[in-house]
């Protein structure tokens, strides 16, 4: 069987992103027998990383394109994207490192286009030093669906079976609230329906989460759940969703964790995040739905405070590279069944 090509961003040099992808390759050969995994990077970042973590980086091999990755147990295969980092310093904020976090993102997209790359895994961006560098994104999902030309898309944290799609995601709750429409509950009700139906289980039970207490409560504690979800859920119902909701997000989510239901859509950044991360942890993964090829990302962040320790855990990233690899020859049916929705 020929192995997934996935496209490994490093995130940003002065976070833990080198350590991790490093502990990742250095100390994970099995992941090998799933995929072949290339670094889009910088080979100074990564050289440090590798010393932070006691390996040698000797391990280190610079290639000029895709086709010369040679998977290679106990090497890090890696393309230089732009110009060196040595002089970045781990655990601070940088304008250089933010730039180069956008940089790598944008040539793995590049590359994904070309058909060089059949997925793309990122280690973790800081949104401050990307911001600091020029490129005012809330993040890597809208930047990826901007590289993409896609608009209909949605982060999804995944842990096992169970999986977490958001209406909205970086933006303040004031913003968040006028971005939930009835188009974009629906829009993603459907991604959410597409993404079952491609894994062979059209009929799956989605939960959608109130954005109010209690959902509303009859309206007690507000008209959005009556007047922006509930029609969505009767459209996707019309459209042959099997969809329940709007429920009460603290109803939903604790019967998602127990395996009721293994779509959940929430309506806010922290509605999802915080549970899941407080029951997950490393055991989880960040994908985003809609993109013509699969994204998995780690669901930390850069963690400037530890930066340079080598101490910084790399079970998420490993976690991405296996999902990656695991959903990477099937993903084609994803995008064209989302397209379809």
């Amino acid at each position: 069987m020929t192995l997934p090509i996935l496209a490994v961003t490093i995130g940003d040099v002065a976070g833990i992103g080198p350590e991790i992808t490093a502990k990742s390759l250095l100390g994970h050969d099995d992941v090998r027998t799933r995929c072949i995994p290339v670094v889009i990077g910088d080979e100074a970042a990564m050289r440090r990383g590798v010393l932070n973590v006691g390996g040698d980086p000797a391990a280190i091999r610079v290639i000029k394109t895709v086709a010369e990755a040679r998977n290679v147990p106990g090497t890090i295969e890696l393309l230089q994207t732009g110009p060196s980092l040595e002089n970045v310093q781990q655990g601070v904020l940088s304008a250089a490192a933010g730039d180069a976090s956008y940089r790598f993102v944008v040539e793995a997209c590049r590359l994904a286009r070309a058909g060089e790359v059949q997925g793309i895994v990122t280690a973790p961006l800081n949104k401050a030093a990307m911001h600091e560098g020029g490129h005012n994104w809330p993040g890597h999902t809208e930047l990826l669906a901007h590289e993409f030309g896609v608009k209909n898309f949605s982060l999804v944290l995944s842990a096992g079976d169970l999986y977490f799609f958001h209406l909205t995601t970086h933006v303040s709750m004031r913003q968040a609230i006028e971005n939930i429409t009835v188009e974009r509950t629906l829009s993603v009700l459907e991604l959410a329906g597409a993404f079952a139906k491609s894994m062979g289980k059209p009929d799956e039970i989605i939960g959608l989460a109130g954005l109010n207490p209690h959902a509303g409560e009859n309206r007690l504690f507000g008209d959005e759940d009556a007047d922006i979800l509930a029609p969505a859920v009767a459209m996707a119902r019309a459209r042959g969703l099997n969809v329940e909701g709007p429920l009460p997000g603290d109803a939903l989510i604790p019967a998602a964790v127990r395996g009721k239901y293994n779509l959940a859509v929430v309506c806010y950044h922290d509605q999802g995040h915080a549970p899941f991360k407080a029951v997950y942890g490393d055991d989880g993964v960040n994908i985003t739905v809609g993109l013509p090829v699969v994204r998995v990302s780690v669901d930390h962040g850069t963690a400037f405070d530890i930066a340079g320790k080598g101490i910084a855990r790399e079970a998420s990233l490993v976690l991405s590279l296996e999902r990656a690899a695991e959903l990477a020859p099937g993903w084609d049916h994803v995008w064209k069944t989302a397209q379809a929705a």
